[in-house]
């Protein structure tokens, strides 16, 4: 059992942070769904956040791609040394190499830069202009190198390597908008200016795929850079829910252990309090009943008698009420300690029975009482068993109407535990009310208005004291058909029967025997 601590003020100011929290956390997803186009807003109104997770994802993957690109252009100078001249393709290599150098040089600038740095305008258009750049310096392969007619080696190479650039500007320029049109249209251009001249539906039939295949990439890379927005939208949102639910849970958590605490107070303030609380009753009590009863002379006047008995049976009733927030209490507090000795149901049910006879008897109830004979003993507390019968025959009684019938049962269960019921042909409760039944202070709409009002925890200290004992409490109901509550216990609770194990003589007992044995051998 855990420790009463009182509720300080700090732990009031932590609660309010982390109210303060949840409610920050829910601006922060409304202005980012706010932000992510939830209202209609096109992929151009992007938060600023999304568009500087696009710019560092287009420099990791520059990065990625770094040792291929410049292999690229050590091919592209390969390539051209065949039919351009050694400086030109020198000064053509040193300057993509250059460009290469740059375009690297910003993708690790700007991934070590904080989000607050970064201008997006400026850092989109410097990677455009780059990439440009390198557009522009292979185009100047094709357009320096000399090309044949439609039907030669050379056009045929120029258009397969146009086409393999573009795909390669493709991967590596996904996430930068119009990035695979800044790098493929200047190769597409010459290309263009190359094979008009010829004439030829070959070299026109290859314009236009080189045009088709240019938009056509950009449009794939367009799709590619909107499903990584999607995903990009999808990671935050779920980040700033996993927030939200981490602070309500906080808030809960809080909450929770702050009405535990009171709880916990209450139930221990009450269980320290039965003295306090019921010495002035029993004065009460014990008073009235002596004035009553007209032990210290005769009250002449009629009214004043029929006050004192209003004052005892009002005292009775206190200190029943009382009794029951104090045992509820003590249970909840873990005061509540149970004497648990070898008892047995049958006895508990009797002593309940002969309280409760009387009572059955003025309202014209028929008890009848079933047992099965010859029930084991159960380690349990005889006083709280015979207080849920007490409670349970006093519940039932109290609800069905004079001529009805109330049965108690008590026996095996299946799985070798041991049972009691009480079944009453009452006006029964509806289904919606039992959770309503079964809590404190809680009552259904018969028990409002009927004539004999309860406290409403009979119920709760009948479920407490059974959980104590590991059993199990079930009730069911239903209206103008009756109620029925059913008590199981474990079969671990129940103490078996051990046969006795046969007494066997001690060594000089059976000495003893033998020579008595001889003895009466000899004398036969």
């Amino acid at each position: 059992m855990s420790e009463y601590r009182p509720v300080s003020n700090d732990k009031t100011v932590v609660q309010r942070r982390v109210a303060q929290g949840g409610e920050k956390a829910r601006h922060a997803v409304k202005s980012l769904r706010a932000g992510l186009g939830y209202h209609n807003a096109s992929q151009d109104d992007l938060a600023r956040p999304f568009l500087v997770d696009l710019l560092r994802a287009h420099a990791r993957q520059q990065l990625q791609y770094r040792y291929a690109l410049m292999l690229m252009a050590c091919f592209g100078a390969y390539f051209m040394h065949f039919s351009i001249p050694w400086g030109l393709v020198a000064a053509w290599l040193i300057l993509s190499l250059l460009v290469c150098a740059m375009i690297l040089s910003s993708s690790v600038q700007i991934l070590d830069m904080k989000d607050d740095e970064v201008d997006v305008e400026h850092w989109n258009r410097l990677f455009l202009a780059m990439h440009a750049t390198i557009g522009i310096c292979w185009a100047s392969v094709f357009a320096l190198h000399p090309m044949a007619n439609a039907e030669g080696f050379n056009t045929a190479f120029g258009f397969a390597g146009t086409l393999v650039l573009t795909a390669i500007a493709l991967l590596t320029n996904k996430y930068l908008k119009y990035g695979v049109l800044a790098a493929s249209f200047p190769l597409v251009i010459v290309l263009v200016i190359r094979l008009t001249p010829m004439g030829s539906i070959s070299s026109f039939g290859m314009i236009a795929v080189l045009i088709t295949a240019c938009f056509f990439f950009h449009y794939i890379a367009d799709m590619m850079r909107s499903f990584d927005i999607d995903h990009l939208r999808a990671a935050a949102e779920r980040d700033q829910l996993i927030m939200e639910l981490e602070n309500a849970r906080a808030i809960s958590d809080e909450a929770r252990r702050r009405a535990e605490e009171s709880n916990l107070a209450k139930s221990r303030f009450l269980a320290t309090m039965s003295h306090e609380l019921r010495t002035p009753l029993n004065a009460i009590l014990g008073f009235s009943e002596v004035m009553s009863n007209e032990v210290m002379g005769p009250i002449n006047n009629k009214h004043y008698k029929e006050y004192v008995a209003d004052i005892h049976s009002s005292g009775t009733h206190l200190l029943n009420l009382i009794n029951e927030i104090l045992d509820l209490s003590r249970v909840e507090a873990g005061r509540y300690k149970l004497n648990e000795e070898a008892c047995t149901l049958l006895e508990a049910v009797d002593q309940a029975h002969q309280m409760v006879k009387l009572r059955a008897a003025q309202k014209n109830i028929n008890l009848v009482i079933q047992v099965q004979p010859d029930l084991p003993q159960i380690w349990a507390d005889e006083k709280a068993m015979r207080q849920v019968i007490l409670n349970l025959l006093s519940n039932a009684l109290k609800f069905t109407p004079s001529g009805g019938t109330v049965t108690l049962k008590c026996g095996w269960t299946a799985g070798g535990g041991q049972y009691l019921s009480v079944e009453d042909n009452g006006p029964g409760i509806a289904e919606e009310e039992i959770p309503i039944v079964l809590s404190q202070f809680g009552q259904g709409s018969i028990a409002i208005k009927s004539a004999e009002q309860g406290t409403g925890l009979g119920l709760p200290i009948v479920q407490a004291l059974v959980q104590m004992h590991d059993g199990t409490f079930d009730l069911t109901s239903k209206l103008r058909e009756g109620t029925k509550v059913l008590i199981t216990f474990p079969r671990t609770r129940i103490l078996e029967v051990v046969p006795a194990m046969p007494q066997q003589a001690s060594a000089p007992d059976r000495w003893s025997h033998s020579a008595l044995g001889k003895r009466r051998f000899k004398a036969a």
